[in-house]
């Protein structure tokens, strides 16, 4: 089995030296062997913890949050392989996305156009966005849609896309946790994220209301329409229901 120097994986794996460094100190990565010279010898096992490491940072989770994941006794390789495989390619659509948004923000505060319902809900095509507007005012009333497309227009566009950016965000990282328990603290730390920003969807922030049957509901929702299962353009029922089982935990635990 190939052995590597912390000099050498340092320049295979694009970190520095100081950082393994650290890795070792906080015991997120220790070294295979550490010879009787004290210097830190890395194997195979080592290469591959590496790489889940570099993974998660760059979908921006924290190093404890990381070491939590890793030395979870379910952690599953493969499983979590193909999860950062999604969220990898989740973060690229959203990339582009948001490149293209730009440029047309750009366009929109030069011409000072106001946001239109078009815009409101922006990735799907027109016609799907107007059903979903006209079931949204069946289901819930005229009035507390307009309220939140209100809302949302009063954050103007820089605000609305952060909005966006933030919710595709929660999205990537619950994506990459699919392995984990819906019920766990690293997983509720993102679906309180995934709420606050839902009540910003839907200008509710600060009303006293904490809405925890709404928000259930919007989880079971997402179960019963497969329209909401749609992840890089496919159905995708298993993190739906996983964000489901997660989104109920939270209303029924943190909300009442």
């Amino acid at each position: 089995m190939k052995q590597y120097t912390v000099k050498q994986l340092a320049k295979l794996a694009g970190v520095s030296v100081r950082t393994l460094h650290l890795y070792d100190q906080i015991g997120l990565l220790k070294p295979a062997v550490r010879t009787e010279a004290r210097y830190r010898v890395y194997g195979e096992a080592e290469l591959l913890r590496l790489q889940q490491i570099l993974f998660y940072k760059e979908l921006d989770f924290s190093l404890k949050a990381i070491e939590d994941i890793l030395n979870d006794p379910h952690f599953d390789l493969i499983q979590a392989l193909e999860s950062h495989k999604l969220a990898l390619r989740s973060r690229q659509e959203r990339i582009q996305t948001l490149m293209a948004t730009i440029d047309t923000t750009i366009h929109k505060l030069k011409t000072k156009q106001m946001l239109s319902h078009e815009e409101l809900y922006e990735g799907l095509p027109k016609e799907m966005g107007t059903t979903y507007r006209n079931e949204a005012i069946t289901k819930y009333g005229a009035e507390t849609i307009e309220t939140s497309e209100q809302h949302l227009r009063s954050l103007g566009k820089a605000g609305f896309q952060q909005l966006k950016a933030e919710m595709e965000d929660i999205a990537i990282k619950l994506i990459a946790m699919m392995q984990e328990d819906p019920h766990s603290a690293i997983v509720q730390q993102q679906i309180a994220r995934h709420y606050h920003n839902i009540r910003g969807f839907w200008g509710t922030a600060q009303s006293p209301d904490l809405q925890a049957e709404a928000y259930a509901g919007l989880g079971d929702l997402y179960v019963a329409d497969e329209r909401f299962t749609m992840v890089e353009g496919k159905a995708n029922p298993e993190y739906v229901q996983f964000l489901q089982k997660s989104m109920r935990y939270f209303a029924e635990t943190q909300l009442k």
